[in-house]
């Protein structure tokens, strides 16, 4: 039975020495390994996240398409005011008021010419 205990402890022994070396490499490798994983969560985010870099680029096109948007309606609204100001009482624009009169009332005169345009391509 001697014998059998020698070789049981040598066993111990060895499996012992062996976790010690997988602890020692667990840790050498634990710490580099929970880095790159949260620094590849940070950078995963910066990129593809809510406020990352793909995000931003889009945000900077509906920027330019608001923009757009806006330049056209200022651009409706001065038209409309040029229009509205020709038709104030201290400043009458004698045309305009002819020409609104006449698209109100559906008339024309005896010596006009009427062509005719689809709803498209409204004059005002």
């Amino acid at each position: 039975m001697d014998s059998l205990d020698i070789t049981s402890s040598h066993g111990v022994i060895a499996l012992m020495a062996l976790l010690s070396i997988f602890k020692r490499i667990l840790k050498g490798v634990l710490v580099p390994a929970m880095f790159l994983a949260v620094s590849g969560y940070f950078a995963w985010h910066a990129v593809h996240g809510e406020r990352g870099l793909l995000a931003r680029d889009k945000r900077q096109g509906d920027i330019v398409a608001a923009r757009a948007a806006l330049q056209q309606a200022e651009a409706e609204r001065d038209a409309m005011e040029r229009r509205v100001t020709g038709l104030r009482g201290d400043r009458l624009d004698r045309d305009q008021l002819e020409e609104r009169a006449r698209s109100l009332l559906n008339m024309v005169g005896r010596d006009e010419v009427i062509v005719p345009y689809g709803p498209e391509r409204r004059l005002y």
